[in-house]
């Protein structure tokens, strides 16, 4: 379950792979619908337009997507918003995907 609102006493409980991918997907859907945020998306990324659908399959992709937001705070409140998460769900998420905690093995 998505924890929407603000979260009990500071803390946000973990949330599963699937929670996290799909809050990860409401941030791409934002992402991409945002004019401004778009254009420094791919640039920073190096990914093109076209490509983003398969992109998006790719593992890590959505991760990918929740550091571009996270990255940057007035991002992680507008999306937090639009969204009704909590701004500490996306964090929560980004641990929950691949590269977010030591679950998970870097590539060398």
């Amino acid at each position: 379950m998505i924890r929407e609102g603000r979260p009990h006493q500071g803390r946000t409980a973990a949330i599963a792979p699937e929670e996290a991918e799909a809050i990860g997907i409401r941030a791409l859907a934002f992402v991409a619908g945002d004019p401004d945020l778009l254009p420094r998306f791919l640039s920073i990324t190096g990914i093109d337009a076209g490509r983003i659908r398969a992109a998006a399959l790719e593992p890590g992709f959505l991760a990918g997507v929740l550091d571009f937001v996270l990255a940057h705070e007035p991002t992680v409140m507008a999306f937090a918003e639009a969204s009704g998460l909590d701004p500490s769900s996306l964090a929560a998420a980004r641990r929950a995907l691949p590269g977010g905690d030591e679950r998970y093995l870097a590539s060398t």
